[in-house]
């Protein structure tokens, strides 16, 4: 249903932006024009204090034999400071605790004073830089003899085949072979995302109730109860914030179609209420069992999921940590959708009505373009985002009662839109790699990921001990 202005057109942004344009509203847009959107009083994504602890140590010779690889073409001291500079880097963007042995291991007495170290302090996370072809034993000994210690070892090109078999069955290793020396912050990706899970709390809203820990993932759940909402909603008036919040996404849509400027307003105050209730319950999150409200909160969530916090619908647990791997370990935030198998082009179509527009990455200047549009109850205001045609796609869902992930790759087809089809307004059409039949897709409330993220997930099961499953 189109509510259609006077003229009987479809609202459009102009018409929005006039109709807000009051004396007030005036001086409110003046006041914000001189504030760039992001730096609005909640712009800071809530996050848990601290961060995870990292060891580095580079296992190589003190002086490298010329015949040898990385062999008398390679300035070893010059690489060991180029992956450690790299690693402080990404670590001071992560708020990774990073703490680095300069000095390389380069006798038996060091390793042995390294692997009583990590019984006495084990760190959240262990990097091994195997530096030397001939030092592989050593690297082999920490490896089988750190205990729990989730490890990664890191080797630019300084091994062969039967050295980079070091690992591949000891759980929570990973040997990251590669000349990519920037894949070093997705090693410490890997570690802050664990540490992530485990000390993150997500508020939702159904109805009150003690916290519950996952115990697969070490996330605890804090339960309100859904009327809280509304309350605290009563207590936001239309603020400077959010005209100005609802003016951005107004300005900044391609088309509105159904919403009036009262609902978009009223969309940009729940998304205040939201960090509101987050903040007072010292929650990094939030998931409201939210089907069927009048005034929904898919704008709002769409805001949360761009500045990389979760918001998950329908107060979905699976739906939840799903977000938190993505959010924490691929830089990006997810769609959650529901799954419709087109059985005519062998595709799925994945809709809901909310979706993030920083589909690339939480940290690029992309923006998926976007329709305002009504909500399952033809009331409010949500998003209708428009995925690019022909990009990769990965598809993954999280188990919250489990340590498994089920992934899967494809590429965007199209862009469904409503009317003539009746789904909900973001609607999305994939076709995914391998899959024979899409009905046989596993799951529901999936995410849709930008990009190919499968060997990524892959990796980080393997680290984390989590088991990564086909999507069919």
């Amino acid at each position: 249903m189109n509510r259609e202005c006077q003229n009987g057109s479809v609202m459009s942004r102009r018409s929005f932006l006039s109709r807000a344009a009051t004396a007030t509203a005036a001086v409110a847009a003046a006041e914000f024009e001189l504030l760039d959107f992001a730096s609005s009083l909640y712009a800071e994504a809530p996050k848990p204090p601290g961060g995870p602890r990292v060891r580095v140590v580079y296992v190589r010779p003190d002086k490298e034999p010329i015949v040898s690889w990385p062999g008398g073409n390679c300035d070893v001291p010059a690489q060991q400071a180029l992956f450690t500079r790299t690693l402080r880097d990404a670590a001071k963007k992560l708020g990774v605790e990073l703490d680095v042995r300069d000095t390389p291991l380069s006798k038996p007495e060091d390793v042995a004073g390294l692997l009583a170290d990590l019984k006495q302090s084990p760190p959240d996370g262990l990097i091994v830089g195997a530096m030397s072809l001939g030092m592989w034993k050593p690297v082999n000994d920490i490896v089988e003899k750190r205990g729990d210690i989730p490890t990664v070892v890191y080797s630019h090109v300084s091994g062969f085949t039967a050295h980079f078999q070091c690992g591949r069955k000891t759980p929570k290793t990973f040997l990251g072979a590669t000349p990519d020396v920037q894949w070093l912050e997705t090693a410490l990706r890997m570690f802050n995302t664990s540490w992530r899970l485990k000390n993150s709390r997500i508020l939702i809203l159904t109805q009150n109730g003690p916290d519950v820990m996952l115990p697969a993932w070490g996330t605890a759940l804090r339960f309100t109860d859904r009327a809280r909402f509304e309350r605290e909603l009563k207590n936001v008036a239309d603020t400077p914030e959010a005209r100005a919040i609802a003016n951005h996404y107004a300005r900044n849509a391609k088309r509105i179609i159904e919403p009036s400027r009262r609902e978009i307003l009223d969309a940009a105050r729940n998304y205040i209420v939201c960090r509101r209730l987050m903040e007072a319950e010292q929650c990094h999150g939030i998931s409201i069992a939210c089907l069927g409200w009048l005034n929904p909160v898919c704008m709002a969530f769409s805001k949360l999921l761009d500045e990389g916090i979760v918001g998950g619908c329908e107060a979905d647990r699976n739906a939840v940590i799903s977000e938190l791997v993505a959010i924490h370990l691929l830089n990006r935030p997810g769609f959650i959708q529901d799954p419709s198998p087109n059985t005519v082009n062998n595709t799925l179509i994945g809709s809901h009505c909310t979706c993030a527009t920083r589909l690339e990455g939480l940290d690029k200047p992309y923006r998926a373009p976007y329709w305002l549009r009504s909500y399952h109850t033809r009331t409010g205001c949500s998003m209708e985002v428009m995925w690019p045609i022909g990009k990769e796609i990965t598809v993954m869902m999280a188990s919250a009662t489990q340590p498994t992930i089920i992934v899967g790759t494809g590429r965007v087809r199209a862009n469904v839109t409503q009317p003539p089809t009746g789904c909900c307004r973001t609607a999305v059409e994939f076709e995914l790699n391998g899959v024979a039949d899409t009905r046989d897709v596993k799951g529901f409330h999936q995410l849709f990921l930008m990009g190919n993220h499968e060997r990524t997930i892959q990796t980080y099961g393997q680290l984390a001990g989590v088991e990564v499953k086909a999507i069919t």
